[in-house]
């Protein structure tokens, strides 16, 4: 049996709309059988349909056998669900035709222009892929090494926001200000994060393009934000398309800035994934 493992993410961390992403550990897992294989699938994990974005992928990447998907990324919250199912799905499919040590390494490239075809965006699938952060622009995904290692908190509610939907409430044209803006604080963002300079990192992910018009839609996840960085995080941005809000803390602030957040959300302490999707078995 294949058995491929995949980082959840979160995109645009902030002012670096659809160029920066982030995996983090939380894991899906995507296993594939011959035959009916219905005894063999770990509990918890479920057959997927040929609408599954996952099932969608494998069979584009020229996957044959059944798919199955054991995820605790939750759907439509902002942290790269269809991302990883795609990602997850081409690289099962990839690992099937070549299972050798070093092939998912070689083949990396094509399962990205594959998984950026079937998203429509490559934040996502590139932190998933490659794991840590990522910058990515022109079909090229760049790792950015942060020098310190910071948790990660995300605040995750209970209602859903539709990606397709706010994308499509974004204004349009952009003031060149406001370009100007995230330009700079997309800059500033990595060139903090690789000197180090947390002191930077609040002002580096602020936003004119996007955050606002989501965070209008969710205002729980505005609270959760506010109450985060008061509590003493580094910074903290809408996640994706939200609601789910991710925050950067020192370790040692984790349980502080979790205890923070309202109630009525799912906190979840994490870390950096810094190891993108990977084949454990096959």
């Amino acid at each position: 049996m294949t058995l491929v493992r995949v980082p959840a993410s979160s995109a645009n961390l902030g002012p670096g709309f659809d160029a920066l992403g982030m995996a983090v550990s939380l894991y899906a897992e995507l296993g594939v059988v011959d035959g009916s294989g219905e005894l063999d699938i770990p509990d918890r994990a479920r057959f997927v349909d040929e609408h599954h974005p996952a099932d969608v992928a494998f069979r584009r990447g020229g996957g044959e056998g059944r798919l199955w998907v054991r995820s605790p990324i939750p759907s439509g919250r902002g942290l790269g669900f269809s991302g990883a199912m795609r990602v997850g799905g081409l690289v099962a499919a990839a690992a099937r035709r070549s299972p050798e040590a070093g092939a998912l390494v070689a083949a990396r490239p094509a399962i990205f222009e594959l998984a950026v075809e079937l998203e429509g965006h490559a934040d996502n699938a590139a932190a998933s892929l490659y794991g840590g952060i990522v910058a990515t622009a022109a079909g090229r995904v760049v790792p950015i090494r942060p020098a310190v290692v910071p948790a990660v908190v995300a605040w995750v509610p209970g209602f859903e926001t539709s990606t397709q939907r706010s994308r499509g409430a974004l204004g349009e044209p952009v003031p060149f200000a406001d370009a100007v803006f995230n330009v700079g604080r997309t800059a500033l963002l990595v060139a903090a994060l690789v000197a180090g300079d947390v002191d930077a990192l609040r002002d580096a992910t602020a936003d004119r393009l996007h955050q606002d018009r989501r965070f209008a839609a969710a205002g729980p996840s505005r609270q959760a934000l506010a109450n985060g960085l008061e509590a003493g995080a580094w910074c903290g941005w809408l996640s994706g398309s939200g609601p789910t809000v991710c925050l950067l803390c020192a370790p040692a602030d984790l349980d502080v800035v979790g205890a923070a957040l309202p109630s009525d959300g799912v906190v979840k302490l994490l870390e950096i994934a810094a190891e993108g999707a990977t084949v454990v078995a096959g």
